[in-house]
């Protein structure tokens, strides 16, 4: 009979242990942007996480289906989330890339820093309507090679959700997909709530 594993503890505030130089200096540039790292490169400390204001909790359904963070690799996201939207704006957001201020293509031929720059596109996404991505419910994430490229991505996304303390972690699907444009290589599109009066 297989032994079952004790749920892994959802990730926290603290900054964890880099398990990976970045692979770039594109890639650097980017985590710095986000205020991940220094300019020297030691691991920053996210601001302290509020309080979601809308309601929500993970969805669990334990006796058929363990948590993706338990798996031999995890992976950072929640089966399903539940939340009570009562007076509270949704933000969609569409599929969002490496795309800089003129929107020209960032990065070209470098997965990770193409997704570091797509996740600082959505922080200032959000940030221009008063959210952050404690707001965001569910992620779809749309990969053009999704066999060469998901565990760089599923590495970069848990490093970049751990060092958010993220709690619940948003739902999310990986899709391979061709993007709108060739030379983009990862494309998210992302849901969040807020309250009616934040801005």
């Amino acid at each position: 009979m297989p032994v079952r594993k004790k749920p892994a503890a959802a990730p926290s505030a603290k900054v964890p242990p880099r398990t990976k130089e970045p692979r770039s200096a594109a890639e650097r540039a980017e985590m710095m942007k986000l205020g991940m790292v220094s300019a020297r490169g030691a691991p920053r400390r996210a601001d302290r996480p509020r309080k979601p204001i809308v309601a929500r909790r993970a969805m669990r359904a334990t006796s058929i289906l363990n948590e993706a963070f338990d798996y031999e690799r995890p992976s950072s996201f929640a089966r399903g989330i539940r939340y009570e939207p009562a007076g509270t704006a949704t933000l969609l957001i569409s599929g969002t890339a490496s795309i800089d201020e003129q929107g020209l293509t960032e990065y070209l031929g470098d997965f990770r820093a193409q997704l570091w720059r797509t996740f600082r596109n959505i922080t200032e996404l959000l940030a221009a309507e008063g959210a952050t991505w404690h707001d965001i419910v569910r992620t779809s994430c749309y990969l053009r090679d999704i066999e060469r490229d998901y565990r760089d991505f599923n590495e970069v996304r848990t490093e970049f959700f751990t060092w958010l303390g993220l709690d619940p972690l948003p739902a999310s699907t990986g899709i391979q997909a061709r993007l709108c444009r060739e030379d983009l290589l990862i494309e998210i599109e992302a849901i969040a709530v807020v309250p009616c009066d934040r801005k």
